[in-house]
């Protein structure tokens, strides 16, 4: 297992960043020690740098273009980008977030690299859900659905005992209008969620 072979099998699987574990994967016949002294070296080489613990990033690699979201997936799993992050991506709220915020299973985290602040709120198992595959610049990224995002936002602005103002907020009423209220209500059901309050500045009904 030499470089020229990882970025070969990199490519092969569609993948920008790897693991250590995507090692063990790629390349079955090599040793623990093997791969351990070979990750050692590359990144003593600067061939690789490191984006978190166990998370790599191909300096060759790395000027190609890949979304942010894609990063957050990787970073942190089980995990989909919510939140500010995609309340921005899809024009619900006009701010572009400073972060890419997702939500998880595990352990409040956050991480910062290269390629900037990455934040994971915890949320039951039970309310992980919500979200689908979008393509983006032919990646895969797991983000929320436009209302589960919106009902993760809501939650942690309750749980925190924060007052929500939609209009300080600037949210785009008209989005919030389209949005499906059966999955609004079922979404919302998780987390025992009152949305009169959103109805309300939306000009929408239950």
């Amino acid at each position: 297992m030499d470089y020229k072979e990882l970025l070969t099998a990199l490519q092969r699987h569609n993948f920008v960043i790897f693991s250590y574990r995507d090692l063990r994967v790629f390349f079955p016949r090599e040793s623990l020690s093997a791969v351990r002294k070979e990750l050692y070296r590359w990144n003593k080489k600067g061939w690789i740098r490191t984006l978190k613990n166990g998370i790599y990033e191909p300096v060759l690699l790395a000027n190609s273009t890949y979304p942010d979201f894609y990063l957050a997936n990787r970073l942190y799993s089980p995990s989909y980008v919510s939140l500010e992050a995609a309340l921005s991506y899809y024009s619900i709220i006009p701010e572009v977030s400073m972060a890419v915020t997702s939500v998880s299973t595990k352990p409040t985290r956050s991480f910062k690299n290269e390629h900037g602040l990455f934040i994971y709120r915890t949320i039951r198992p039970r309310a992980f859900t919500g979200y689908y595959i979008e393509k983006m610049g032919g990646i895969d990224v797991l983000i929320a659905e436009p209302e589960k995002a919106l009902v993760d936002f809501l939650y942690f602005k309750r749980r925190e005992g924060e007052a929500l103002d939609f209009e300080q907020e600037r949210f785009d009423r008209a989005k919030l209008t389209r949005m499906s209220k059966k999955k609004l209500k079922l979404y919302a059901g998780l987390f025992n969620l009152d949305l009169r309050s959103l109805y309300a500045y939306s000009g929408s009904t239950a």
